[in-house]
């Protein structure tokens, strides 16, 4: 069979681009692993792999604390629940990989509105579990707040890119507004972490896109006036303040996650010889991290961290080459929402930051949680892919906003870009 002929634009005919030709799927494979950034896949496997081992770690504890004398968990259960939870997320994140970014934009705003709808169904049919009410049983359970993270994520970059349409859009406060909204139905459920990396990821994404210094002063006022009344309108966030203020004692589950976490030393007792573990609330969810330290030591711990710390870093890095205002923005969201989530979970199992209920990314045992940020790290995957022979302009931090939105957001390539990128 003979090649399909080059596409010649007729006289007088605005040449804007060829047609294109379907592709086989091990062509779009190929293109996929030349495009995909290879470092950032290999460093979330490894983490994932630490994760498998640590759940394995913590399973047996949460299994003896959580049977009955009707039922009796295995100590491998959550062990072998987490492996199919892994499966499921790295189909997740390779498939989320392989979108184009127009898709993953698309995507990220239907599923952010269909996840608002559903914490708006949470206070009145959702499932109570340890005193908050923040799953939905659709056939299958899930937490909706976990997979809105990373729409969310996308969809404020998105609104906030308007800007450089025309610069007197008020993107900020619309922004605001949708971030107003999840955080109080974050805060019927009582969800008092997951809203505060809410507008964490906002706050970053506002003083990214140009938030002016006055401005920024305000809204870090307004947020510590909201903490204020937080503190003396809710209780659940005050009582979690009154606790980490007052100092833990033998039977608070961060102090025994503390003592957990120092309990191996430096290179830890050895998998399944840890014993401050089996007394540990969540050891495989929220407290991980302190098993991890008590069975593998303090030095695995900050290897830990250091995977995390190079995960943000390649993100960041990747994206000082990007000319595309949208993905700048989306990116540095995301990345602020994994690593702040990974932030604030070591911190609380160091006995350094109130407890908050959330996971480690990638590490703790989760249904919602290990596939909402496998998706997650597929969409980083996904807007971060680029053609390695194809030279970029670096992101222009301080133009980017007053620029033209054909040149900012690349409706019209420049020379060199466009269909060849991919």
């Amino acid at each position: 069979m003979n090649p399909p002929r080059p596409y010649i634009p007729r006289p007088g005919e605005r040449a804007t681009r060829a047609p294109q030709f379907p592709q086989s799927r091990k062509r779009q494979l190929q293109i996929w692993w030349r495009e995909v950034d290879r470092v950032l896949l290999f460093l979330v496997a490894v983490l994932m792999a630490i994760g498998a081992v640590s759940v394995a770690a913590g399973s047996p504890a949460s299994a003896r604390r959580l049977s009955t004398g009707h039922t009796e968990l295995g100590d491998l259960y959550f062990f072998w629940l987490h492996l199919r939870f892994q499966f499921l997320g790295v189909l997740v994140l390779l498939g989320t990989s392989l979108l184009p970014r127009e898709l993953v934009r698309r995507g990220a705003i239907v599923l952010s509105a269909a996840m608002v709808l559903a914490l708006l169904l949470v206070p009145l049919v959702g499932s109570e579990v340890n005193g908050a009410r923040r799953w939905l049983d659709l056939g299958m359970r899930f937490q909706p707040s976990e997979f809105l993270k990373p729409a969310f994520a996308v969809a404020c970059a998105w609104i906030l890119s308007w800007r450089a349409r025309d610069p007197q859009l008020p993107v900020i406060a619309l922004s605001l507004a949708f971030m107003l909204l999840v955080v109080v139905l974050l805060m019927l459920q009582p969800n008092l972490g997951d809203a505060i990396l809410f507008v964490g990821c906002w706050f970053v994404l506002v003083m990214l896109a140009g938030l002016p210094l006055q401005r920024i002063g305000m809204f870090g006022g307004a947020g510590l006036g909201a903490l204020v009344l937080a503190y003396v309108f809710y209780d659940n966030a005050r009582h979690r303040i009154d606790q980490f203020l007052g100092g833990g004692t033998a039977f608070d589950q961060v102090d025994l996650a503390s003592r957990t976490l120092m309990g191996g030393g430096w290179t830890g007792t050895g998998l399944w010889l840890g014993t401050r573990k089996m007394i540990l609330p969540e050891a495989h969810t929220d407290y991980i991290f302190s098993v991890i330290g008590e069975e593998f030591g303090l030095l695995i711990c900050g290897v830990v961290v250091l995977l995390y710390l190079a995960i943000v870093v390649r993100v960041l890095v990747r994206l000082v080459d990007e000319s595309n205002l949208f993905i700048v923005l989306s990116g540095t969201g995301l990345v602020a929402l994994f690593g702040g989530q990974a932030f604030v979970n070591i911190l609380v199992n160091l006995q350094l930051f109130p407890s908050k209920g959330l996971t480690l990314p990638l590490v703790s045992y989760g249904g919602s949680s290990t596939i909402a940020q496998c998706f997650l790290v597929g969409l980083l995957l996904a807007i971060t892919r680029r053609n390695p022979y194809l030279s970029r302009e670096k992101f222009d931090w301080r133009g980017a906003i007053e620029a033209p939105l054909n040149v900012v957001e690349g409706l019209v390539p420049r020379r060199g870009e466009g269909e060849g990128e991919r």
